[in-house]
């Protein structure tokens, strides 16, 4: 699950961002304590911490003193936006402009998505 060239932390707090958007860590429920994580992952717990900071800080996780961490009301949503707005400038801004260069409109573009949908869903089920 560790991936080399990223800092640990980073990925300590996508994990955990993972769980709390696919529902397996839900909102108001106690997130793993950094021990936990650094047990799990045998990594230092400072660099489990240091990536619990980062979700503190971002809205994420509420710390309850003397109780532990929580998921934040809203940190769901607040992630799916986040995601939604990374995909659209890694992938739709792009796609638009590419569409643009080669003279497809909204509605063509619209039109070749759905075809494509419809082509991978059809071969899914194969």
């Amino acid at each position: 699950m560790i991936e080399e060239g990223r800092p640990l932390f980073v990925q300590i707090a996508e994990q955990i961002e993972d769980s709390i958007v696919d529902g397996s860590l839900a909102e108001e429920a106690q997130a793993p304590s950094t021990n936990e994580l650094a047990a799990f992952y045998r990594i230092n717990p400072a660099t489990a911490a240091k990536g619990v900071a980062m979700l503190v800080d971002k809205g994420v996780l509420i710390k309850r003193r003397g109780i532990g961490m929580f998921v934040a009301d809203g940190a769901r949503e607040l992630l799916l936006r986040e995601r939604r707005q990374a995909f659209a400038d890694r992938y739709v801004t792009p796609l638009l402009a590419e569409a643009r260069k080669i003279g497809l409109g909204t509605d063509d573009l619209a039109a070749l998505i759905r075809e494509h949908g419809a082509t991978t869903t059809t071969e899914r089920r194969s």
